[in-house]
């Protein structure tokens, strides 16, 4: 397999906890949390950009033919590598229910695209069991537990809740402060998360996530 293959294999974190992790991707995502008529949890819509170092190197390993671009059948294969890759880690979907962790179904594809220099992908997931949503709390976010993939929400904005089902409900991004999470965590953050956070489920406590009560 070529590097950036390889990249696409085991790389794809949340921007918090730059002051531990080493990130050599960089994404700005938009996580879409969609709820069906019958009150659960749908499906969590993506939509990563790259940034654009990275999206080179892909353009370079991938574009077979040499056209400096990424042909359809070319884009497919990004897509293909990256969906069959990430299968082990639910995508990086962090995803609960009361509390719960919630593990997600394999994507039926990942779209790709490459728009001005940048590699798009575009995706959904759906819970693996039931979500209800009335008198419930959940809770999505996205994070790299490998720490070696940056990905961002630019804004509140790009964290949304669509369906009539969402009515009522109280949702709230939160993007924790990493000096507080340090210090309400110190005695489960230990030596090993600082020297090798990948072996852990602790970068969790940094990534952005948006909370829902309904």
């Amino acid at each position: 397999m070529k590097k950036s293959t390889l990249l696409l294999a085991g790389a794809l974190s949340l921007a918090p906890v730059a002051a531990f992790a080493h990130p050599h991707v960089f994404i700005e995502a938009r996580l879409e949390v969609v709820a069906g008529a019958d009150g659960n949890i749908q499906e969590l819509r993506n939509v990563w950009r790259f940034d654009e170092v990275f999206s080179s190197s892909v353009l370079m390993d991938f574009d077979k033919n040499t056209n400096l671009k990424l042909d359809p059948d070319e884009l497919t294969q990004v897509g293909d590598t990256v969906r069959d890759s990430l299968v082990d880690y639910d995508y990086y979907v962090n995803m609960s229910f009361n509390g719960k962790t919630i593990k997600v179904n394999k994507p039926d594809t990942i779209h790709v695209d490459y728009k001005d220099g940048q590699l798009l992908m575009f995706f959904a997931v759906a819970p693996a069991e039931p979500m209800p949503m009335k008198g419930n709390k959940l809770s999505f976010g996205i994070y790299d537990p490998t720490l070696y993939t940056s990905v961002d929400f630019p804004t509140d904005a790009d964290m949304v809740t669509i369906g009539d089902a969402f009515q009522g409900c109280k949702h709230e991004v939160v993007r924790p402060d990493p000096d507080e999470v340090i210090a309400e965590n110190k005695a489960t953050l230990t030596d090993a998360f600082f020297k090798d956070p990948t072996g852990t489920t602790m970068s969790k406590l940094f990534a952005t996530r948006v909370d829902i009560q309904c």
